[in-house]
């Protein structure tokens, strides 16, 4: 085991000194125009026995174990963010891209390696299984703060959310017939749609119970909120896990359930979440940088091979799936390229290759390689280009104000009191009227205006401007009636 081979003091060095890293390569990657994932790869093969020699890491279990626990984290995290609203118009297609869309692409994938690789039928069809899903990760990363169309958005986030079952089932399914003798696929498929099923009616049922802990358990301190949000993500995924279910899918119907719910400390509970997100993005990554060797990654077999099965991949199975899986959905044929091309393999099929080191197949070392080197080419081509796909194929959406500021607020649990953030649009009936003017509902006070990245302090006379953060001090039990004072819309000029 890797945590036999060093002391305490020196494991909490090289974390610090990972994080170090990690932290340093994320500032500099969009400035770069290079996914994060991959310079947090890049970090733990240069600390790798190939690079620098500071760590030897070939645990391939303690970085499943790892690689689990942040994609539950981050799994979280996403779904904390995503509007249902947003999800709900792309519910189908999205789900039709999570199932048909990544059995056609593995299916495909695997029939091209057969034919390039010296795998037998089977494992190459457990390798397209285990590159066959977006990754959530990955595309969540990409997409944050990059002003694509919401429509586009939401079903790729949607998709890499609730794809990872269908990659699992497939995973686990090709090791047990590799491995174990009599074992019949038609079998295997009714416990798929057992473990979706159980996986969304968990997510709902524990999502409800999170949400309802969190608002009625009074903590003494506000700093305790998050981290019972966090054990809710474990439990769920370890619960439902347990009992036979998809695990990933319901962490993500949780964090859904959640982040569309009323909730005390909101902001406390997502910065807190964002941050410990970015957290264990950057260990897994590093991790898996770690349990690969560029000597053997970087040969040329494994060169050769991996650029032809990323072509069939990126270029001809995925465009493929894509453009099955949505027949007679409302999608452009530039919607659907689109979705083709940001369609990002990253830390679920490395994690997914461990799989068949873990169980002793005999080329798991030589799949765990291809499939690395097929993820690298992915989020280093397709991850970089994104804005640039998106701007050729006019997919663009309004650019995304995201408050680089945050009010920090003592605990008011027991005042029942909330700040609550707001920004202001162009349809915003509130947008021209004086402060003094707003009919804003009793014990509802503004505390801070953000306007362009300036705070400005709130007076009677103050106008309210299109793109302005409002942060309004209510009691809870005028919220409905505040938000519904900030909703009001203008009227249409017909209608004037």
């Amino acid at each position: 085991m890797f945590f036999d081979s060093y002391g305490p003091n020196t494991i909490l060095l090289l974390t610090a000194l990972l994080f170090f890293s990690g932290v340093l390569v994320a500032k500099f990657s969009s400035r770069w125009g290079i996914p994060a994932l991959i310079l947090f790869i890049m970090v733990g093969m240069l600390f790798g026995s190939d690079g620098l020699g500071i760590i030897y890491f070939d645990d391939a279990k303690t970085a499943q174990t790892i690689g689990v626990f942040a994609l539950v984290i981050i799994l979280f995290e996403g779904g904390l963010h995503t509007k249902w609203a947003t999800v709900r118009s792309v519910a189908l297609p999205s789900l039709s891209l999570a199932t048909i869309g990544v059995l056609l692409t593995s299916l495909m994938v695997g029939i091209a390696v057969y034919f390039l690789v010296d795998f037998t039928l089977l494992e190459s069809l457990l390798f397209g299984a285990i590159v066959g899903s977006t990754d959530a990760a990955a595309v969540f990363a990409s997409l944050k703060e990059r002003n694509i169309k919401a429509k586009m958005g939401a079903t790729l986030e949607a998709e890499s959310g609730t794809n990872d079952p269908m990659a699992v089932f497939l995973t686990l399914s090709l090791i047990q017939l590799i491995t174990q003798e009599g074992t019949s696929i038609w079998i295997l498929i009714p416990e798929f749609f057992l473990q979706m099923g159980i996986g969304i009616l968990f997510g709902v049922g524990l999502g409800k119970l999170a949400s309802l802990s969190i608002n009625k358990i009074k903590l003494d301190s506000s700093a305790l909120y998050p981290v019972l949000s966090v054990a809710f993500a474990l439990a769920t995924y370890s619960v439902t896990a347990y009992i036979g279910g998809s695990g990933f899918l319901a962490v993500y119907v949780a964090a859904l359930v959640i982040g569309n719910s009323e909730l005390t400390y909101r902001y406390s509970i997502f910065q807190f979440n964002e941050g410990f997100a970015w957290m264990a993005q950057i260990l897994m990554f590093v991790i898996l940088g770690l349990l690969v060797f560029p000597q053997e990654l970087f040969s040329s077999g494994i060169i050769l091979n991996g650029l032809l099965i990323s072509i069939v991949l990126i270029l001809i199975a995925r465009p493929l799936a894509v453009f099955l899986s949505l027949i007679k959905m409302n999608y452009t044929v530039k919607e659907k390229l689109f979705i083709s091309w940001a369609g990002l393999r990253g830390a679920v099929p490395v994690v997914l290759a461990t799989f068949p080191i873990v169980d002793g197949l005999e080329n798991s070392q030589g799949i765990f390689n291809l499939v690395f080197f097929v993820v690298l080419t992915s989020a280093l081509v397709q991850g970089s280009t994104i804005n640039y796909v998106a701007n050729k194929m006019q997919l663009v959406g309004p650019k995304k104000d995201v408050p680089h500021h945050s009010i920090e607020l003592i605990s008011m649990g027991k005042a029942k009191a909330e700040m609550i953030q707001y920004q202001t649009n162009a349809e915003s009936v509130i947008v021209g009227q004086k402060l003094r003017d707003v009919q804003f509902p009793n014990r509802a006070n503004i505390s801070a205006i953000i306007r362009n990245n300036e705070i400005i302090t709130p007076y009677g006379e103050t106008e309210i401007h299109a793109g302005d953060f409002l942060y309004i001090l209510v009691e809870e039990k005028h919220k409905e009636e505040l938000k519904k004072t900030l909703e009001q819309k203008r009227a249409k000029q017909s209608q004037a």
